[in-house]
């Protein structure tokens, strides 16, 4: 059973994304911000972080950065989730050490893909 860390701050986002993944036997964590969600990750060490980008305080691209920097945690796979659909922004997510960019609303079995495919490439 892998576990997974959602940094999201909509409570409807996370609850529709845990729901998703404990149906289909992960053990989900989750913090409201990265600023919960980055000191989480190095004490929870999950398999797998779905990072929001649009948060108060620090946003994703900035904690996917400090997560990628500390060797605690740099060998988490994050997929970044967003209501931002342009290239670019898939692009600058990458380069910020993403694993995968998803488009919101994520569909069940995207999500769960991308889920498998990061714990497979891990």
């Amino acid at each position: 059973m892998s576990v997974v860390l959602i940094i999201e701050d909509s409570p409807t986002d996370a609850h529709v994304y845990r729901k998703a993944l404990e149906a289909s036997g992960h053990r989900v964590l989750h913090a409201p911000n990265a600023d919960v969600g980055v000191p989480m990750a190095d004490m929870e060490n999950p398999d797998v972080i779905l990072m929001d980008i649009v948060m108060p305080g620090m946003n994703g691209f900035q904690a996917t950065r400090q997560l990628n920097k500390q060797p605690s945690t740099r060998h988490i796979p994050i997929i970044m989730l967003s209501t931002k659909s342009q290239e670019t922004d898939r692009i600058w997510a990458l380069r910020q050490g993403a694993a995968d960019y998803l488009v919101k609303p994520v569909p069940k079995p995207v999500l769960l893909d991308a889920v498998k495919a990061a714990l497979v490439a891990a």
